[in-house]
């Protein structure tokens, strides 16, 4: 009564009718023109309007008013009920039980029904085997159906339907379909082709077809050609030979005139082609390259990575240094840059992997465009960190300045990974521009100065691959560093900080001091650390033999080195014997294996190894570009044997930031020593003694380098026996008396 009566008094004051059909709350307004709301999209989904109802049952017992539906006369009802059937197995529902009551609606005119039933079909085929041998007959039928749309659906469907006793059914259809006058079957046959050769590459070879998919590269249509072409990569991938996709000059010619006409995603399997052809000359290069090249301007970035790959590859055939590669390069750098003003940041960062295989093949190409490549306050950092390793590969003498400026900027901003990541590319520049290292030295000092615990860390972890680049050189700034000792607290920055006192232990009036801080916690500190301490404790010892300080700390080192008490480290306690026994009996030999010129830090700014390099420049556009790792790495694939083995592939992936080994650590490494000869076991000993290895003499110059003083590998493995005291005889070097004798 209350809603009659407001209705009614809303009639009176303001015109009001209701409307037919509308509930009570939906009034169309004469006066005042207040219209109805429309139902919404949701509304309308469930009131019948779309497919979309089909997803909102929630009925008990469904399953049995599907098979009723499916078995019904009328043909609405009929699609009704399969909709439903694939709205069930859509959202992930079993409804494998009505296989047979779906196959037997395939039997249809209506092509909705048909390519429903085929849809499920799909689905279920490998589950239920035997049924889905009940529609190979319609599967036959179809395709000789005077409907080009009827054959080229049932000729896709029994490419997809993965099962191999229907493939022996398949063949004839799709020898016929492959010659069929209408495109659109040819091209759903070419794809179809594919599909078996992954079943079954034996009879895809021995019934013709990758010789009739040869054909139809020269096909008329371009949408055939482009997915002909398609077709014989996936068989070339698949089975690792690419004569599959052999070009004739006939055939080249046929797929540069496609290239304009066909889709987007045609022209990426075409070029993807071009890519793995091999001109003859350089005027063969050339006049692909222009053909190729409007491509570069292409809305599609996946179209413009492949023009960019078939270019480089092209290049290699034309003159680095002649006005024609100089134009090319300045081409190919407008849509690279161009790709970096995606909307999407995934977008960018895969443009970023790809451009700097592209940097890293040939800096020349962008060395112009650097401040693209300069960082957003907005950017994501793995986005930021790609960026940071672009410039580094892209710096040069010229714009080292306008870098570094960055750099420090990127060292004072809050994340924290990003600025170690910004002070260790500070250090990169100095390794890689030895003309600027100085300027490099000097933005160093200046973070320094903030005293920001982090960013001092990383400065002295970076200074020490500073002096290892350049020995003997940029010594000032030793002070600064032993200035900040007491804010260093990561293993690593404390093991370079050891390594530089040791390294420059005769220039440092209170080098023995400085050690003794760290020696006093030595079995609190991690392996790396202990290391460098008793490195750095001889080091001390035979550079200042007169210190009276310098005798005891190395006799201290040793002890914490060897002493079994404490559980040391195998390595450690095997460096610790090799001293000792050296330092006791050939004090020449100890000189010439601690004190020896260590290998100069290498550039590392190339560090992919130049067979993978031009292996990924040649999968541009694909995971393998984005991974920086070949297929075989990340694909598995049944044949097991072509994979790479951990072995034989070692070059680091700064994909994976977190879980990256010590190579991908974005400072210089040290230069791998070359493996050690093998060793024929020892003779057993006489009369049950051991008896003292003789030292290793120096070589030629005398320098002989046993150990690596910054790879933290030591000898490995069981903690060997030590050695017998020193005979009488040999020489003492400041009174260490011989390592302990072994229990």
């Amino acid at each position: 009564q209350r809603v009659r009566r407001v209705r009614d008094a809303a009639v009176e004051d303001g015109g009001l009718r209701p409307v037919s059909g509308v509930g009570e709350g939906r009034r169309e307004g004469s006066a005042r023109g207040v219209r109805a709301m429309p139902p919404s999209a949701k509304e309308k989904a469930g009131s019948g309007g779309g497919d979309g109802r089909f997803f909102s049952t929630t009925k008990k017992g469904e399953t049995q008013e599907l098979r009723a539906e499916l078995q019904s006369g009328q043909r609405e009802k009929k699609v009704d009920a399969v909709k439903k059937v694939i709205a069930n197995m859509t959202v992930g529902k079993d409804v494998s039980s009505l296989f047979p009551d779906v196959v037997n609606c395939i039997q249809t005119e209506n092509i909705e029904l048909k390519k429903l039933v085929y849809l499920y079909l799909i689905n279920y085929a490998k589950t239920q085997p035997e049924l889905a041998l009940l529609a190979v007959n319609t599967f036959v039928k179809d395709a000789n159906d005077p409907n080009p749309l009827v054959r080229a659906l049932a000729i896709r469907t029994m490419g997809c339907i993965r099962v191999e006793r229907i493939t022996e059914y398949l063949c004839e259809p799709l020898a016929r379909c492959l010659k069929d006058d209408d495109p659109y079957v040819r091209k759903t046959a070419a794809m179809c082709a594919a599909k078996l050769y992954d079943i079954s590459a034996e009879l895809v070879v021995d019934r013709g077809f990758v010789d009739a998919l040869r054909e139809l590269v020269s096909d008329p249509n371009p949408t055939v050609v482009a997915n002909a072409v398609a077709a014989l990569n996936e068989i070339a991938e698949t089975s690792g030979d690419d004569s599959v996709l052999a070009l004739s000059t006939a055939a080249l010619q046929k797929l540069l005139a496609a290239l304009n006409e066909c889709t987007e995603w045609g022209q990426v399997s075409i070029l993807d082609a071009l890519a793995k052809y091999s001109p003859s000359d350089a005027k063969d290069a050339t006049s692909i390259i222009e053909r190729v090249g409007p491509r570069l301007q292409h809305a599609n970035s996946a179209v413009v990575l492949s023009a960019v790959k078939v270019i480089l590859r092209y290049m290699k055939s034309v003159d680095a240094d002649s006005e024609q590669a100089v134009s090319l390069r300045k081409k190919l750098a407008p849509p690279l840059v161009s790709l970096l003003n995606s909307e999407l940041e995934e977008i960018t960062y895969v443009a970023l992997r790809n451009i700097n295989l592209v940097v890293q093949a040939d800096p020349r190409i962008l060395e112009g465009d650097i401040k693209v490549f300069f960082c957003k306050y907005n950017d994501p950092i793995y986005v930021k960190l790609e960026k940071l390793e672009i410039m580094i590969r892209l710096v040069s003498e010229r714009n080292v300045d306008q870098v570094l400026l960055e750099f420090k900027e990127y060292a004072q901003e809050v994340d924290v990974d990003f600025v170690r990541r910004a002070v260790r590319a500070i250090g990169r520049c100095a390794i890689k521009l030895e003309k600027a290292a100085q300027r490099c030295i000097n933005v160093l000092l200046e973070l320094i100065q903030t005293k920001v615990n982090y960013v001092v860390q990383e400065a002295v972890i970076v200074t020490k691959d500073v002096f290892r680049r350049y020995p003997q050189k940029y010594e000032s700034i030793i002070a600064t560093l032993c200035e900040n000792l007491e804010s260093l607290d990561e293993p690593e920055a404390k093991a370079s900080m050891i390594w530089i006192i040791g390294e420059y232990a005769e220039q440092i009036e209170n080098a023995d001091e400085l050690l003794d801080t760290f020696l006093e916690s030595f079995p609190d500190e991690t392996a790396a650390v202990q290391l460098q301490l008793l490195t750095a404790a001889v080091k001390l010892f035979l550079k200042q033999p007169a210190l009276p300080s310098s005798h005891d700390m190395v006799q201290r080192a040793l002890s914490l080195a060897t002493d079994d008490a404490n559980f040391v480290n195998p390595d450690l306690r095997d460096r610790g014997l090799v001293y000792w026994r050296l330092l006791s009996s050939n004090p020449d030999a100890a000189k010439a294996v601690v004190l020896a010129d260590k290998p100069t830090v290498a550039d590392d700014t190339h560090a992919l190894d130049p067979d993978l390099l031009d292996d990924l420049l040649a999968r541009i556009a694909t995971l393998a570009s984005v991974f920086h790792k070949p297929p075989e790495a990340f694909v598995a694939r049944d044949a097991r044997a072509n994979l790479v083995q951990p072995d034989d592939a070692e070059a680091y992936d700064d994909f994976d930031l977190d879980n990256a080994p010590a190579a991908d650590d974005d400072r210089p490494q040290p230069v791998a020593a070359a493996p050690p000869p093998q060793l024929a076991p020892p003779a057993p000993p006489p009369n049950g003694k051991n008896t003292v290895p003789t030292p290793p003499k120096p070589a030629g110059n005398g320098e002989v380098d046993l150990l690596d003083m910054d790879a933290f590998d030591g000898l490995g493995g069981a903690a060997a026996a030590p050695p017998d005291p020193a005979p009488a005889g040999l020489l003492d070097l400041g009174g260490i008396p011989p390592p302990p004798q072994a229990a």
